[in-house]
């Protein structure tokens, strides 16, 4: 019998996944959970599956991969994961700004403008009403 591994991507609303679980053939998927192996005609169902289904421009709801394709693929996160850099990273150079650099300190300080009276005031504002 052919398996392949599915899970719901990660939730991620800026991407457009914003699915957290979904039920298809009596099977519960939950994002949390991880990688689920099913039979090849669930996992070709789920290949369909969409995040918002009435949209066809909406990204698929599901990774559906081989047991080889899910290492790579779970590597790759790992790796774009690190946030951190450690000292012993190949990190380049990070210019400093050169000695004749224009600064907000060099700006020429303009006279702050005269507040105005409540007469003058924009009139579309309404006044709120005490209570």
């Amino acid at each position: 019998m052919d398996t392949l591994l599915v899970r719901l991507k990660p939730f991620d609303p800026r991407r457009g996944h914003v699915l957290r679980r979904y039920t298809y053939a009596g099977i519960k998927f939950q994002e949390e959970r991880g990688w689920y192996r099913v039979e090849k005609p669930v996992a070709e169902y789920l290949r369909a599956v969409r995040e918002v289904p009435s949209d066809r421009h909406s990204p698929p709801a599901f990774d559906v991969c081989t047991e080889a394709e899910a290492k790579v693929l779970e590597s790759t996160e790992t790796e774009a994961s690190k946030v951190k850099r450690s000292a012993t990273d190949d990190l380049k150079v990070v210019a400093a700004r050169p000695a004749g650099a224009l600064t907000t300190d060099d700006l020429p300080k303009t006279a702050a403008a005269p507040a105005a009276k409540d007469d003058e005031k924009d009139a579309r504002r309404g006044k709120r009403e005490r209570e």
